[in-house]
Parts: C-alpha cells; sequence; structure tokens
C-alpha cells in the first residue's frame, strides 16, 4: 500500500512529510520557493482551469468535478507514473492551497493515485 497524504502548502514542513509535491496550477500567493520546500511542482497533475472554475469550491459541483479530474488524469499518463514512481520509494505529500482540506484537487487526486497502485 502507498503511503500518499495531503497537505495544505502553508502549513509548515516536516520530517514525516516524505516527498513533498505541489500540486497546484497556480503558485500559491504569498509564498516562497523556501517557505513551499517542494521537491516538486507538478502542475502538469492539476485539473484544468475549467474544471477548476466549474468546481469553484461550490460542494454542488464535487461529483462532477471528482469525474472530470479522474477523466483528465486518464488523459494524461505520465505526472500520474511520475507522482507512483515516487510514491513508491516512500511517503508521498501532495501539497495544495485550498482552504477546504476535505474537498480539493489534491484529496481526489491521492483516491485516484490510491487506485491506480
Amino acid at each position: 500500500m502507498l503511503d500518499i497524504q495531503v497537505k495544505r502548502v502553508y502549513e509548515p514542513a516536516s520530517t514525516d512529510d516524505g516527498f513533498r509535491v505541489l500540486v497546484d496550477r497556480l503558485w500559491p500567493r504569498g509564498l516562497t520557493a523556501e517557505k513551499v520546500q517542494a521537491g516538486l511542482w507538478l502542475k502538469e497533475v492539476a485539473p484544468s482551469n475549467e474544471l477548476r472554475q466549474l468546481f469553484h469550491h461550490d460542494l454542488a459541483h464535487w461529483d462532477e468535478f471528482k469525474a472530470g479530474y479522474f477523466a483528465e488524469l486518464n488523459a494524461n499518463p505520465e505526472p500520474v507514473q511520475k507522482l507512483l514512481e515516487f510514491a513508491a520509494r516512500g511517503r508521498l505529500t501532495l501539497l495544495f492551497s485550498a482552504r477546504d482540506v476535505e474537498f480539493n484537487q489534491a484529496v481526489v487526486l491521492r483516491e485516484y493515485l490510491l487506485a491506480k497502485a
């Protein structure tokens, strides 16, 4: 079983994070690369702008967002494979900037990666 966690990029980095990957399409406001402490910014794995705008953190669109994001991930296997390779080496932390820690693209991405493993 892969060890993949999600974490808000605004929370302090920890040695327990393992390899940290920023999975947002846009760089988080107000943060420097030094603060983010990500080993990689993999914006190619983030949902499209159209999908982000559809969801816009409105839970009424959650299921539609999730299905659309899964379809986008299926159509873009290279960054997914890269994340699976990192996760196979040890703990992987997916960093996101959304305020909602339960309903965001990193949660969906984690679910997708675990299903693919």
